[in-house]
C-alpha cells in the first residue's frame, strides 16, 4: 500500500489507519482465544502494520501525519466487550509511543476515538441483535444523535492538515460528548 502510494505520488504525506471489528459478546472468562486473536489481529496488529510501513517512508522523507482510529472503546470499558476495548486501548498506546519517537523528526501521530457512528459496523450490530443496546447508547449522547461518517472524516482531515501542525500524540473524541458525562 505504501509502496504503491509512493510510486504514484512520490511520497506519503498523510495516512489514516482504520481497522475494526467487534468481538463476540462474552464475559471475559467466557471469551475464546480464537475471538481474541481475530480481534487483536485486525484491530491492533492491522493498525500497527500500517503504521510501521508508513513510518518507514515518512522517516525517510522527514515529514508526515498519521491518524489512527481507536474508538470510544479505547477510552472506556464495556461489559462483554473486553477484547474490543483492549485492542482499541492498545491503538492509543501505539499512537502515543510512536508520537514520542517521531515528533522531533517532523512526523505527527494522533488518534481519533469515534463514538456511535452509523456505519456498516453499526448496521451489523443491529442485525446481530444489539439494536436495543445501540438505542440506549444513543440516549446517553449529550448531542442527542448518532454521528455521521463525514464527521469522522473531517476530524481526520484536520489532524492531517497544516492547521493541526502543533498537535501530536493526542486522542480526540468524536462522540457527541459521550465521554464527558
Amino acid at each position: 500500500m505504501v509502496a504503491h502510494t509512493v510510486a504514484a505520488f512520490g511520497r506519503l504525506d498523510a495516512a489514516y489507519n482504520n481497522a475494526g471489528v467487534q468481538n463476540v459478546l462474552a464475559e471475559t472468562a467466557d471469551a475464546t482465544r480464537e475471538d481474541y486473536d481475530r480481534v487483536m489481529g485486525i484491530n491492533l496488529r492491522g493498525e500497527w502494520s500500517c503504521m510501521k510501513f508508513e513510518l518507514q517512508q515518512m522517516r525517510n522523507q522527514g515529514s508526515g501525519a498519521i491518524v489512527n482510529c481507536s474508538s470510544l472503546g479505547g477510552l472506556v470499558g464495556g461489559a462483554e466487550r473486553g477484547i474490543y476495548h483492549a485492542a482499541k486501548h492498545g491503538v492509543l498506546g501505539f499512537t502515543k509511543s510512536a508520537a514520542l519517537e517521531y515528533a522531533a523528526r517532523g512526523i505527527r501521530i494522533n488518534a481519533i476515538c469515534p463514538g456511535l457512528i452509523w456505519t456498516p459496523m453499526a448496521d451489523q450490530m443491529v442485525a446481530g441483535g444489539q439494536g436495543d443496546a445501540l438505542r440506549a447508547m444513543e440516549k446517553s449522547i449529550p448531542m442527542g444523535r448518532v454521528g455521521r461518517p463525514e464527521e469522522i472524516a473531517n476530524a481526520v482531515l484536520w489532524l492531517c492538515s497544516d492547521a493541526a501542525s502543533y498537535v501530536t500524540g493526542q486522542s480526540i473524541s468524536v462522540d457527541g460528548g459521550f465521554v464527558m458525562r
